[in-house]
């Protein structure tokens, strides 16, 4: 999987790199056709911003996630969640439910 860490008015530091790119890992226990994610981190006054767009194998489906928190790892973490959720959902989706019938 190619990823992709951006920020906006914010620097990646490598700490902020790998605990994203160990919770990104952790979506390829369910799913393991993901080409490509980019994330980008965003601070605006109180509010931290992370948002996700994956690209999947087989058809260009795309995935995407925001979430805004007071904290930033809070933030990722959120977002992490919801693409979890999102990529489980696609997958029972291309299970055939109606196969030898």
């Amino acid at each position: 999987m190619q990823l992709t860490i951006s920020g906006q008015h914010i620097e990646v530091t490598a700490s902020l790199r790998a605990y994203v790119t160990e919770k990104i890992s952790r979506l390829e226990r369910h799913f393991d056709k993901i080409v490509s994610a980019h994330v980008v981190l965003d601070v605006a006054k109180n509010n931290h911003t992370a948002e996700a767009n994956l690209s999947l194998a087989g058809g260009g489906k795309a995935i995407v996630a925001s979430s805004t928190e007071p904290d930033l790892y809070a933030a990722i973490d959120m977002m992490i969640d919801k693409l979890d959720r999102q990529v489980i959902r696609h997958k029972e989706i291309l299970k055939d439910h109606h196969r030898g019938q």
